[in-house]
């Protein structure tokens, strides 16, 4: 395998570029690692600021106008809105349930149904989360139930 490091252009982009006869479990290892390099997040806990891998939070929460990042023990603040966060985590295990929440699938413990078509997920770290009716859908597929 040859590797070229180049320093690019003061106007220009930093860029990777990786060309490759068959997609393998190396190069697949090396993307991943690029993409959660690009995806972390910026969040805000009282006085410290701290950046976030997406593999760490178990879900979002949108509350009065604030974002909110919900990991296993800690709740951070995100200065980004709901949707904002919903494109950039696109093609990763990320899915809308409700108007206010996005969950990492990773994350989800089990699924099971509730009353007037809802959801309840139960998440590894033993919380509950309501699952609307309305994205229920689109959940059953991406979990191909």
């Amino acid at each position: 395998m040859k590797i070229t490091v180049e320093k690019p252009k003061p106007n220009q982009e930093e860029e990777v570029i990786i060309r490759c006869r068959n997609l393998n479990e190396c190069i697949t290892e090396i993307i991943c690692s690029l993409k959660e390099e690009e995806c972390r997040l910026t969040a805000y806990s009282d006085r410290d600021i701290v950046k976030l891998s997406p593999d760490k939070i178990y879900y979002f929460e949108a509350v009065d106008n604030k974002v909110f990042a919900c990991c296993e023990k800690q709740v951070y603040e995100v200065k980004l809105k709901l949707y904002e966060i919903e494109e950039s985590l696109f093609n990763r295990d990320f899915i809308r349930i409700s108007k206010s929440v996005i969950v990492n699938l990773n994350m989800i413990k089990s699924v099971s149904p509730m009353f007037n078509g809802r959801f309840e997920a139960k998440l590894k770290n033993e919380e509950k989360i309501i699952i609307s009716r309305q994205y229920v859908p689109a959940l059953k597929k991406v979990l191909g139930i």
